[in-house]
């Protein structure tokens, strides 16, 4: 079903200046977004900025549309090349959406998945030659006899776009565990052609310590061949008992990933503990400390464990939010429908009910942060930029929005 809502959004705050790489641009001097007390106090940062940055107000007119309001818990969403949207629900269905907003029947072929919880069908990325070979790549959590696990899994779009032809599982996140939460799942392309895959540390207290374990799937950035190998030359290659595949750990639940469209490099949004949600710029190798240090508390109140904020040898986040925000799917803007928004990070938040525009300088600090469809009530779940140049983003709730010029 088409929603007839649209908006024309406008601001005159504050001019952004725009460098001609777009790295540069101006940091903000409005306040920062966020007026809400923060949930550990008591922590303070590690350096000025890596939380509650200034706020930046975007100037250019853009249009917010509701393009569908019928998807049933939609998670991941990326552009075809003709423009169309596919996206993956949870349960497990993938549907394509045209320019419209109309829905497809749902796709079948695929394996299936373990829906509950945080569990079922998760991320999805298209191989960089899609238009010549079809093929389509997801995560999701697969049901085993001993719990469930985070996979990926490939397969063919049927000519007639009614099925997924020969899916196949090339990866599975080991091991397995009895439990529903924190599976990672977001999956994309690197720019040499190589797959990267978020995993959760799954959440109990029994799985956490496996966040740094390089003996463990959970808890990490995974970095794979389409064929699920490891990558040649991964950071952790013929070392000990090391895992081949990782590329990085101490992760606690990686729910967005993405590419910067200049420098190459890769970011992560995590669901850390209360007031601890982190962007993480992810560099091969490198240790990002869950469950070591944190900025953020047990959902309970209690402090988790014996927890510190910093520790040689463990990165720090760029960035982190206190109170949480719940960051899930991540995209960068390289369109030039929006110039203002060129090379900033977005970042679909649940329990914000918002999605964070973050701008980076060409130092990777984030120097302005700004709240986007605030208004809206709505659980932003995924986000990514269509061929238009425009913003799309999927809910919990069950819209798809279409953020950018008329």
């Amino acid at each position: 079903m088409i929603k007839p809502i649209s908006l024309l959004l406008s601001a005159t705050a504050l001019t952004l200046g725009v460098s001609t790489g777009a790295l540069s641009q101006t940091s903000g001097n409005l306040p920062p977004v966020e007026t809400k007390a923060p949930n550990s106090p008591e922590y303070k940062p590690a350096f000025a900025g890596q939380t509650r940055v200034a706020g930046v107000k975007t100037t250019t007119e853009y249009e917010v549309k509701v393009l569908s309001e019928g998807l049933k818990s939609p998670w991941g969403i990326t552009s075809l090349p003709d423009g169309r949207l596919i996206l993956t629900e949870k349960a497990g269905h993938l549907r394509i959406v045209a320019k419209d907003g109309k829905l497809s029947e749902p796709i079948t072929g695929l394996p299936a998945v373990h829906n509950k919880g945080q569990g079922g069908l998760l991320g999805i990325t298209l191989d960089p030659d899609f238009a010549k070979n079809r093929m389509v790549y997801w995560a999701f959590s697969e049901p085993q006899t001993d719990g469930n696990l985070t996979a990926v899994a490939k397969g063919k779009l049927s000519a007639d776009e009614t099925k997924i032809e020969s899916a196949t599982v090339i990866y599975r996140a080991t091991p397995a565990f009895n439990g529903n939460l924190h599976y990672g799942g977001r999956v994309l392309f690197d720019k040499k052609g190589n797959l990267i895959l978020s995993t959760g540390e799954r959440s109990d207290i029994v799985t956490r310590p496996q966040a740094q374990s390089l003996e463990s799937g959970l808890g990490k950035v995974i970095r794979i061949t389409t064929d699920g190998k490891p990558v040649k030359g991964n950071p952790f290659a013929g070392k000990g008992n090391a895992r081949p595949e990782l590329y990085s750990y101490g992760h606690r639940n990686v729910q967005g990933l993405a590419i910067h469209p200049v420098t190459g490099d890769l970011w992560e949004t995590e669901f850390g503990p209360r007031g601890g949600d982190e962007v993480n710029r992810v560099e091969a190798g490198k240790n990002y400390g869950w469950p070591i240090i944190t900025f953020g508390i047990e959902y309970s109140g209690k402090k988790v464990g014996d927890v510190i904020q910093e520790k040689d040898g463990m990165q720090q986040p760029v960035y982190y939010w206190d109170p949480s925000v719940s960051p899930s799917g991540i995209t960068f803007y390289s369109g030039n429908a929006i110039p203002e928004w060129q090379n900033n990070l977005f970042v679909g938040a649940l329990s914000g009910m918002h999605i964070a525009r973050l701008v980076i300088d060409k130092n990777n600090r984030v120097v302005g942060e700004e709240r986007l469809l605030a208004d809206q009530n709505q659980r932003f779940r995924d986000v990514t930029m269509g061929k238009d140049g425009a913003l799309y983003a999927v809910t919990d709730q069950g819209r798809l929005y279409r953020i950018g010029k008329k």
